[in-house]
């Protein structure tokens, strides 16, 4: 058989359809908040967004800060990207650039991503270490097989069209297989100029962006269990940054991953090992002035690799014991090209990262027992981290460069050797009160060490420090060696109503807080000035140790509003979000915390007859009557501001 569809659509670039979350468990596990975002909804919305992240903000307690066209990052809860266990296919990926122009999801694409998991509270300890926040975890589609003694063809093709900047772009999958074989390609390429901006705002510069993901999947299954072997590459020749000093010029990233899944009658195994090689670089596009030969190059080279083993053994009337261990590599070399006739950047290149290497091996213990109406998980996990990075160097040794020449020299001097034990637990509880109503409980420590750049940036300069900082927010950053990992507890439940079936009525409530011992914050190091001394508003940040604490709420809504042959089944969905992030050390407010955000999520309609078009209608009317109750930072919540530094 072969199949193909294919949509265009005419649609701002920052208008996002919303998106009907199904509740179903992330991966099998019980978690308060787990919820899925399936292929039906992402292939209704990919025109709409070639970045993934944007997709998930449409799920009670997930938000964004925007970068690039497809590099928004995620927030959950109060606690940003950094922090977040985030994988593909299974697969951490690693970041690989001091302003965080490449994150992981980054290197997905909604036109051919099969479902997002996301787990908003407190996940259990197999779902991934190293991380205190939330779990997003995206995977693509699982390898089709033909029937015995037949052969499968099949296909998908999609395209899209986005009248704001231009946007364009369209995906193919295709697949050949018999009932041993499956062989699958699934390709994208999405493109877009600076987009307008609302009102009299004009060309959003530096918003234009360009890529393209092809992967290759290979798959057999047997007796003793299923294998595959997929290779991929991406390509990004630009995308622009309107937030930050600089521009991606190119993101080149390969990889190979292998799986084994095996179903036995003790248990399951599951089995992966991954590797990825990544080249970045970074200078100004032309909106910032950008040259051939000239501008501010940064180039970063990073390689991962490692193994996930997960055992699940069956221990009948006792439940199911999850085992599991894995293994995460990374090495990261971060250095700026001198620039030819450049007083301030030359004779020699900086190095900012020298062969950094972050290694991680993780071991877990998890129980999970289901009664007749509740099911219990606990666990316990250790993560052995072990980092280290070699000798650093500024771009020379003159006057212009002191403050980077004795910043080097202090470093190099200093022993850049770490070691951290991080233990964590979870524990959660799912009860079902009644055959409409059910509670979730769930309390997890959770441990996160700091990542390269947290730790191993060096640069006192004005220019070289204002190179780093995945804030966007002009600011500068510098590492500190003496980091602690951050340790956090976190309490988190859910009360659900639902009722009238899968398209029936529901509400869930959703209260949670998080206390953080060891958060990794910035304490201020001095103002920047102009060439006439006088104050820029921007500020020299060093990470820092603090103790933190974010407490909120999530509520959201459904009901089904009307059902007929002719116009189909419409839904009204709503959500309300509200989270308090703050500093105990100092008092302050948190960086980056969602204010209050109440929206209708619009008329959802699966429409099957000729009422498509004008319901829809309807549904953009109503968003924009009832309009939405939401902001990010308003200028008195900048980051000196907010944070008193």
């Amino acid at each position: 058989m072969l199949g193909a569809s294919g949509q265009a659509f005419a649609q701002e670039a920052t208008a996002l359809p919303d998106i009907d979350i199904d509740s179903e468990v992330v991966q099998g596990e019980t978690a308060a908040g787990a919820q899925r975002i399936d292929r039906s909804d992402l292939r209704a919305r990919q025109s709409s967004s070639s970045d993934t992240a944007k997709l998930l903000q449409s799920v009670p307690g997930v938000s964004g800060f925007s970068a690039g066209g497809f590099s928004t990052l995620p927030v959950i809860r109060g606690l940003e990207s950094q922090r977040l266990g985030v994988t593909v296919d299974g697969v951490t990926i690693m970041s690989a650039c001091p302003n965080d122009m490449n994150p992981p999801l980054s290197y997905t694409d909604p036109q051919t991503v099969q479902s997002i998991g996301v787990i908003t509270g407190v996940s259990p300890v197999s779902s991934g270490g190293d991380s205190i926040g939330g779990i997003i975890a995206v995977e693509t589609a699982p390898p089709q097989f033909a029937r015995s003694g037949e052969t499968l063809l099949t296909g998908e093709a999609s395209a899209f069209y986005r009248s704001n900047g231009d946007g364009f772009g369209g995906a193919m999958s295709l697949t050949m297989a018999n009932d041993v074989l499956s062989l699958t390609y699934n390709g994208s390429y999405t493109q877009a100029d600076n987009f307008e901006g609302g009102g009299s705002h004009g060309t959003v510069r530096s918003s234009e962006f360009a890529k393209t993901d092809h992967s290759l999947n290979l798959a057999a299954q047997t007796d003793i269990g299923l294998f595959e072997l997929k290779g991929g590459y991406h390509f990004s020749p630009y995308e622009g940054f309107p937030n930050q000093y600089m521009d991606m010029t190119s993101n080149k990233s390969w990889f190979l991953n292998g799986h084994y899944a095996g179903a036995f009658d003790w248990g399951d195994l599951d089995v992966r090992a991954h590797y990825r090689n990544t080249d970045h670089e970074m200078n100004f596009l032309a909106d910032k002035g950008g040259t051939a030969n000239g501008g501010m190059p940064m180039n970063t080279e990073t390689r991962s690799a490692g193994y996930n083993v997960k055992v699940d053994i069956l221990l009948g009337n006792a439940g199911t014991l999850r085992v599991g261990n894995e293994f995460q590599h990374q090495w990261l070399n971060d250095y700026w090209p001198a620039v030819a006739g450049s007083m301030m950047m030359g004779p020699d290149p900086y190095i900012n990262v020298n062969g950094a290497k972050r290694d991680r091996l993780g071991t877990y213990v998890e129980w999970e027992k289901n009664w007749s109406s509740v099911t219990a998980i606990a666990g316990i996990r250790n993560d052995q981290l072990w980092m280290n990075a070699g000798e650093v160097q500024p771009y020379g040794t003159g006057m212009m460069q002191m403050a980077d020449v004795m910043a080097a020299t202090a470093f190099n001097a200093a022993s850049r050797r770490r070691h951290d034990s991080n233990w964590s637990a979870s524990a959660l509880l799912r009860y079902d009160l009644s055959k409409i109503a059910s509670l979730e409980l769930g309390y997890a420590r959770k441990a996160r060490s700091p990542n390269i750049y947290e730790r191993y940036t060096w640069g006192r300069g004005s220019m070289s420090s204002s190179m780093i900082g995945w804030f966007g927010d002009g600011n500068g950053y510098v590492g500190n060696l003496d980091l602690k990992p951050e340790k956090a507890d976190t309490l988190s439940a859910t009360l659900t109503f639902k009722g009238g079936g899968e398209t029936g009525w529901s509400v869930r409530i959703s209260p949670y807080y998080t206390h953080v011992t060891d958060y990794i914050d910035v304490v201020k190091l001095k103002d920047f000035t102009d060439m006439m001394g006088m104050p820029t508003g921007f500020a020299q940040l060093q990470f820092a140790n603090q103790d933190a604490e974010i407490y909120g709420i999530d509520v959201s809504g459904a009901v089904p509003l009307w059902s007929s042959e002719r116009f189909g089944k419409t839904r009204l969905n709503a959500k309300a979000s509200w989270l308090r992030g703050r500093n105990i050390s100092d008092g302050a407010s948190l960086y980056h915390q969602m204010p209050f955000k109440a929206s209708p999520q619009g008329l959802f309609a699966r429409q099957r007859f000729l009422g498509h078009k004008r319901n829809m209608g309807y549904a953009t009317r109503f968003n924009r009557a009832i309009g939405s109750l939401s902001g990010w930072n308003s200028p008195a919540g900048s980051r000196l501001a907010c944070s008193q530094r």
